[in-house]
């Protein structure tokens, strides 16, 4: 489905009150995000029989469980991010190199 580095769109923000006490942040619907990493995933309840693939954001990093283990959102939450097929790569690209500075002239006082 995903892989890290892969951009994202975040495609529900619909979160139960509960989930708020566990992520100093959250997903909004309509922002781009990057996915830092794909783990399995428990369902809220922990109910282990209802796994989901959750992913981590390069954005948001959640804060850890008991065990060490920071909690993932899960990936349904979110949409490949779609670009525009005529756009060039190279638009976006930036230069190795920054143009001189020229210093300015000072006159004496």
């Amino acid at each position: 489905m995903f892989t890290p580095n892969t951009k994202v769109v975040c495609i529900d923000d619909a979160f139960h009150p509960a989930v708020v006490h566990y992520y100093p942040s959250l997903p909004v619907k309509g922002e781009m995000y990057v996915i830092r990493d794909v783990v399995p995933g428990v369902a809220p309840s922990g109910n282990r029989e209802m796994q989901e693939v959750c992913v981590y954001l390069v954005e948001i990093i959640g804060s850890k469980n008991k065990h060490g283990v920071e909690r993932g959102f899960n990936a349904e939450r979110f949409a490949p991010l779609q670009t525009n097929d005529e756009t060039k790569e190279e638009e976006f690209q930036v230069p190795d190199f920054a143009p001189p500075v020229k210093e300015p002239e000072l006159a004496p006082a």
